[in-house]
């Protein structure tokens, strides 16, 4: 690490961060993020600067430090103070404390003066993806879902899940393609659905009123298969496809279909699908009939059927393919649910609810940049679709010689990094 006064600096790890500054650039992250944020210290008094300590936090979890007790030694290192828009060098970044402080926004008025305005990081999210088209997209397909994130404390609003089998939180989030839109964090003594429309509707708003005729889409599980987002969607030109529990009509309705299958299984020994679509109304909770697809499928473990409720018609998507290219394709989101875990959105110690949702935030935003990453700099390598695991490890991870001058910082890889072609491939891409 460096050390004040240095003239050669050897950094261990890290050399390949260069490569999101080169990010940032492209979508000018940072610097919009302070505008959501509130900064009531003293100017006179600010030895960090609230710009400088979002970075180093969002950085930090890009690179795979987690804790802010890693931020004792990252402090010092001067390829992130470099990334984080510090100007002194020889000024150490902040420390564990002062991002503690940070991270418990609007706690106290006294020891913490630094407050967010989700609204604020939620209308972020939504303009970085608008940007991200240079051309109005035709439709714009949101996914809905879901996650625990297991407790092990005494956090606020700590409940049990039966489903999950343990205390957890039930945060939502919304993508479209690969680009988050919303992490809302949320107990989990609700349903997986409630606060959907809420969140819904701001986003809806915010690209509508960029691009007025565009087609939206929702595509979520059962467990957002509710009467009040079904009656929103229908009543705000907006199309869903929502997965529906199955129950004993639903199964007699396809039975002509399920035997189809037994016998179809019977011949070949292989799975076998027949789908079929109808209109469908529930005895109390729907206000009207709506389309249902459902496969029938059989197995070698017995039958195997599910339903999907839409209001996408026929025409536009028949059955077997609603269900098989449509609906299915949502399964894509639940990895990059994960690659949320892999940037720390799990670390929600705080004893306040604002707090984690603030570091659920830093995780969110952590992933845009990666995200950005892979769409502008990796697109056409081998790693177009890696996760943000493997990014991190094949190319931030690379050890570096640092020079510093009064003149200019110049940094210095081995030249025997497996990956230096690519590496140069992604760095030229983000200069374009």
């Amino acid at each position: 690490m460096w050390k004040p006064g240095s003239a050669l600096v050897e950094c261990p790890t890290d050399g390949g961060v260069l490569l999101l500054r080169e990010v940032e650039g492209k979508i000018h992250l940072q610097g919009r993020l302070v505008g959501c944020f509130i900064d009531g210290r003293s100017p006179f008094r600010v030895k960090h600067q609230l710009s400088e300590m979002l970075a180093q936090r969002i950085y930090g979890l890009a690179l795979g430090y987690e804790d802010l007790n890693d931020h004792e030694q990252l402090r010092s290192d001067p390829l992130l103070s470099l990334l984080s828009g510090k100007r002194d060098l020889e000024e150490p970044l902040a420390g564990k404390s002062t991002l503690n402080r940070l991270e418990l926004a609007g706690r106290s008025a006294r020891y913490h003066k630094i407050d967010y305005s989700p609204s604020g990081i939620d209308r972020l999210l939504g303009d970085l993806y608008i940007e991200s088209h240079s051309v109005p997209p035709s439709q714009i397909v949101l996914d809905l879902d879901a996650t625990d994130i297991p407790l092990y404390g005494h956090q606020p609003e700590r409940f049990f899940h039966g489903y999950y089998g343990s205390y957890c939180y039930l945060p939502l989030y919304i993508f479209a393609g690969d680009q988050l839109l919303c992490a809302r964090l949320r107990a989990a003594n609700q349903d997986a659905a409630a606060g959907s429309l809420e969140e819904l509707k701001p986003i809806v708003e915010q690209l509508r009123k960029r691009w007025p005729a565009v087609d939206i889409v929702l595509r979520a599980d059962s467990g957002f298969c509710r009467e009040e987002l079904m009656v929103w969607c229908e009543a705000n030109r907006v199309d869903y496809a929502f997965g529906l529990a199955r129950n004993q009509r639903l199964g007699k309705i396809i039975g002509a279909q399920m035997h189809q299958a037994h016998l179809q299984h019977q011949t070949t020994g292989k799975p076998a699908r027949v789908f079929a679509q109808f209109s469908y109304q529930t005895r109390k909770s729907w206000s009207c009939a709506r389309r249902v697809v459902g496969k029938a499928e059989y197995l070698d473990k017995g039958e195997n059927p599910r339903f999907v409720v839409t209001s996408l018609t026929a025409q536009r998507w028949p059955a077997q393919d609603l269900y098989e290219k449509f609906y299915c394709a949502r399964g894509e989101m639940e990895n990059r649910i994960k690659e949320q875990m892999c940037l720390f959105a799990d670390r929600l110690s705080t004893d306040e609810m604002k707090g984690n949702q603030l570091r659920l935030y830093f995780s969110a935003l952590a992933y845009t940049l990666m995200e950005a990453l892979r769409r502008l700099g990796l697109r056409g390598t081998d790693w177009a679709q890696a996760q943000v695991d493997t990014i991190r490890l094949k190319l931030f991870k690379i050890g570096a010689i640092v020079r510093i001058s009064i003149r200019r910082i110049l940094l210095q890889l081995s030249s025997t990094y497996p990956w230096k072609d690519v590496y140069a491939q992604v760095f030229h891409a983000l200069r374009c």
